[in-house]
């Protein structure tokens, strides 16, 4: 990376208090699994509690937390919450996306190579079942992710599916080329955001893509199996992979659940894993989101370190990052 001045940008201080640590332990890979923060911990003790007294759950309570967790996330990625929905887990958002982008055999499928399986099984099956082509983008010798993937978008191109930041070497992909290469030729941009949301800046006001999944284990700080899939408002007339009775329009009235609706709630609610509601989960996501400064600040102050050797790190702000370009193996090194 380029050395910058860290005055341009917010450096956080030691967040250990935040979280239950021991002193002799230095944690820092949440690039696998993140820490719950200790706020987060007491509200899903309490959630759980709940279940134990069933009599204090209120039938508004089915709504209130989810709501504040969609808004919570769409404010971190410059959504509206009608623009969000929950899921479990990233294979399941992009099995959402994958049930209603039409492609046809004639059409290709634009993976990375040794990209995470949750985003790429979906893909394999929707070619399968449909003729389309599955492609993957080969690691390119000088690490240029964002080049070698642009090289693959032409005419034929309907999906593709990548992440922000590869998993395996770090490698940044430049979402907005990507996005504007994808607009050319009609194709849909579908994203893992798992690596990166939460670390770093992301925008879909500017990217502009179709479906973004999130797990909230790792950079958001949140809990295992609780995630978020982003919709763009030009899919959200779609149809769910599975229906239940909390995504339809009126579920807030228990009395009348039996009159059964074709109308969904209302944005990208239709797409919400059943359930979704968990009084044990939904509060810490709720805490971690709320609570914890790498999810409570913008993405854009969140700290990055420059590595230029070894003895001499700094922090960075990530908006004063140039455009992305991908990160080598040896600067992964360096910088771990």
């Amino acid at each position: 990376m380029t050395n910058l001045d860290p005055s341009a940008g917010f450096a956080l201080t030691s967040q250990r208090h935040l979280f239950d640590i021991p002193d002799e332990v230095a944690f820092l890979n949440c690039a696998y699994i993140s820490p719950l923060p200790k706020a987060s911990l007491i509200a899903g003790d309490r959630g759980l509690r709940r279940k134990a007294q069933p009599w204090t759950i209120a039938a508004a309570d089915f709504f209130t937390s989810s709501e504040t967790v969609r808004k919570l996330f769409a404010d971190l990625i410059n959504a509206d919450a009608d623009d969000v929905a929950f899921a479990p887990a990233v294979s399941y958002g992009m099995a959402q996306a994958a049930h209603n982008i039409p492609i046809r055999r004639t059409q290709r499928i634009v993976t990375l190579s040794e990209q995470f399986p949750s985003n790429v099984y979906p893909w394999m099956d929707l070619a399968e079942r449909t003729g389309a082509a599955f492609v993957s983008v080969p690691r390119p010798g000088d690490d240029d992710w964002t080049s070698a993937l642009l090289s693959f978008i032409e005419a034929s191109t309907g999906v593709v599916a990548v992440p922000q930041c590869h998993w395996i070497d770090g490698g940044l992909i430049d979402l907005e080329a990507i996005a504007a290469a994808c607009r050319r030729v009609g194709a849909a941009l579908c994203v893992d955001a798992t690596q990166s949301v939460g670390a770093l800046p992301f925008d879909v006001k500017r990217i502009d893509p179709d479906f973004v999944a999130a797990a909230s284990y790792k950079w958001l700080l949140g809990p295992y199996s609780l995630g978020f899939l982003y919709v763009a408002p030009r899919w959200q007339r779609g149809r769910p992979i599975e229906h239940n009775w909390i995504a339809r329009e009126g579920s807030e009235d228990f009395a009348g659940l039996v009159n059964y609706r074709h109308d969904f709630q209302s944005g990208a609610r239709r797409f919400d894993v059943g359930e979704r509601s968990n009084f044990a989960l939904m509060p810490v996501a709720e805490a971690s989101n709320s609570a914890s400064p790498a999810c409570r600040t913008t993405a854009e102050r969140v700290t990055i370190w420059d590595c230029a050797s070894a003895a001499e790190c700094r922090p960075i702000c990530p908006s004063a990052l140039p455009r992305p370009t991908s990160m080598s193996p040896s600067a992964v090194k360096r910088c771990a």
